[in-house]
């Protein structure tokens, strides 16, 4: 098994499908129940992914023998700061090192837009992603922005 995790536009197919299955888990763990589609229409709506874009940003697809089944985005808060969002690794494909494919494509990714480190919030139900974070260097710190979403913050320095 081999994945491969390339630069790729948020509005392509495989894109937008890996956003949607990335918001009806985040938002259905949260609410403790199945999402319908039109909420996940609403969610997406609500929370944009224009930042994914260069300058400010890129998105990445992640393909295990080239099926899509991850996805993330990095954009800069600031000239020095990068955040991580949106960071997906289907469920058929969770300890496959997706995860790690994608961390290191979006820190490759937050070096090439210009951040020096990079930074993410998470919630307490999410600890595979947590544990993932801390598996690859990602320290805690205090809260940097007010998401009613987040629990956790964590940074990294780039080198």
């Amino acid at each position: 098994m081999s994945w491969t995790v390339t630069p790729e536009a948020f509005t392509t197919r495989d894109a937008t499908a890996l956003r949607r299955a990335y918001y009806a888990e985040v938002a259905g763990r949260y609410w403790k129940r199945q999402v319908t589609e039109a909420e996940i229409d609403q969610g997406l709506l609500d929370f944009p992914d224009e930042g994914l874009l260069p300058p400010t940003g890129q998105f990445v697809v992640g393909r295990l023998d080239g099926a899509p089944l991850a996805c993330g985005g990095v954009r800069l808060l600031d000239p020095a700061t990068a955040e991580l969002t949106r960071v997906y690794v289907d469920r058929r494909a969770r300890g496959t090192g997706g995860g790690s494919a994608l961390l290191k494509a979006l820190e490759a990714e937050g070096r090439a837009l210009g951040a020096e480190r990079v930074r993410l919030d998470t919630r307490s139900d999410l600890v595979e992603a947590r544990s993932l974070y801390a598996r690859h260097g990602y320290a805690e710190i205090p809260a940097y922005n007010s998401s009613p979403y987040a629990h956790h913050w964590f940074e990294k320095r780039l080198a």
